[in-house]
Order: structure tokens, then C-alpha cells, then sequence
């Protein structure tokens, strides 16, 4: 059972982990360059994707290094500073809080983006070859299927599994559970959506 110091660890980095998700550089960086909230129009999602239509490539690519960050320094910390006895639970949620605050954001009506980057940051954080099989897992699924929302959904719930064939049994595996539960639950909200060209040329269903 947990100590009580233990529990205190897990909530401090599980809230760290929401705030840092929380911070919106998409809304932030599209605001200061063209006087728009990037949810307005495209996808009506904070994304690295809704971004580059608005703002470009460059403004597109900082937001995906900064979404990837704000994944893995908190998990980073929670894998370097949690107690022993709890970090095998305490990095997976503070993985996954940091794609639940991506999604719904405390610092923009909670309204957000679908957190791929993120998650993709967390599992970089736990293990490089984690991040790697995530990548595949996502790409191989978007080329099969041929619609983003669908395949992300089953690369939320699928990567896992995929680490674990790869032998990857340890922390990368939890985060890539619990965030991939995230991932798959957010994205259903597009299910349905049309694509005109995969990704980066959307219309709204």
C-alpha cells in the first residue's frame, strides 16, 4: 500500500502534469502572429496541424516541440524524483494528466487540442524506443485506414499492446496505457469528420 508521502508525490506531480498539458503555445503563438484564436476555424482545435494552416510552417513547429515538452518534463521529473515505491504509478498518470490538460486546457476554457504530441512526449520521457513504436503505430494506422480521428483512436489503444510485444514491459508501457486511453476517448469527438486530405487539409462534418 502507498505511503502517504508516496500519495502526496503522485497528486503534486499528477497536478503538475495537468498544468504543464494546460499551457496552449497553439492559441498563444497564432493570437500574437495573425490576431486569431487558432480554434476558430480548421479543425476548431489547438493543434500543431490547425497552427501550420493558420500561421505556417515555423509557428507549426514550434508548437509540436513545445506540445512534445510539455509531455516530457513532467513525466521526465516523475520518473527522476518520485519515490521508489510509487513510480511505477505516479510517471504514468502524470503522462497522462499532461495529455487530459492538452485536451482540456485550465488556461483556455478547456478547450483544446487531441494531445498526440503530447503523449508522444511522455512516452519519449520513459523511453526513446517507446516514442519510436508510438510514431509507427500512428503513421502504419493513418496509412491503413485513411482517416486521422480513426486511426488515432486505435493507435491510443493499440500502442500499448505493441510495447509490449516489443519487450517493453516497464513504465514506457503503463504511460503509453493511460495516455493512450486519453488519446482514443479525445479523439472520438472526430469520428465522423471529413477529411479532404488527411490531416492538414480539414472540413468539418
Amino acid at each position: 500500500m502507498p505511503t502517504l508521502t508516496t500519495i502526496l508525490y503522485g497528486l503534486c506531480f499528477g497536478l503538475l502534469g495537468y498544468l504543464s498539458g494546460s499551457l496552449t503555445p497553439s492559441i498563444w503563438i497564432t493570437r500574437r502572429l495573425k490576431g486569431v484564436d487558432v480554434r476558430d476555424s480548421g479543425s476548431g482545435h489547438a493543434t500543431t496541424t490547425n497552427t501550420i494552416r493558420q500561421a505556417g510552417f515555423g509557428p507549426g513547429a514550434l508548437v509540436f516541440i513545445l506540445d512534445i515538452a510539455k509531455g516530457f518534463l513532467p513525466t521526465w521529473l516523475a520518473l527522476t524524483f518520485a519515490p521508489a515505491d510509487g513510480v511505477t504509478w505516479i510517471a504514468p498518470l502524470t503522462a497522462a494528466l499532461c495529455v487530459v490538460g492538452h485536451c482540456w486546457p485550465l488556461f483556455a476554457g478547456f478547450r483544446g487540442g487531441m494531445g498526440l504530441a503530447t503523449a508522444g512526449g511522455g512516452l519519449l520521457a520513459a523511453q526513446f524506443l517507446g516514442a519510436v513504436v508510438y510514431l509507427g503505430v500512428l503513421v502504419a494506422l493513418v496509412l491503413i485506414i485513411r482517416h486521422g480521428a480513426r486511426a488515432s483512436v486505435a493507435a491510443g489503444l493499440l500502442t500499448a499492446p505493441a510495447l509490449w510485444l516489443f519487450g517493453l514491459h516497464g513504465p514506457v508501457f503503463w504511460v503509453a496505457t493511460c495516455s493512450g486511453f486519453v488519446i482514443a476517448f479525445r479523439f472520438l469527438i472526430d469520428w465522423n469528420r471529413k477529411y479532404r486530405e488527411l490531416w492538414l487539409d480539414r472540413q468539418r462534418s
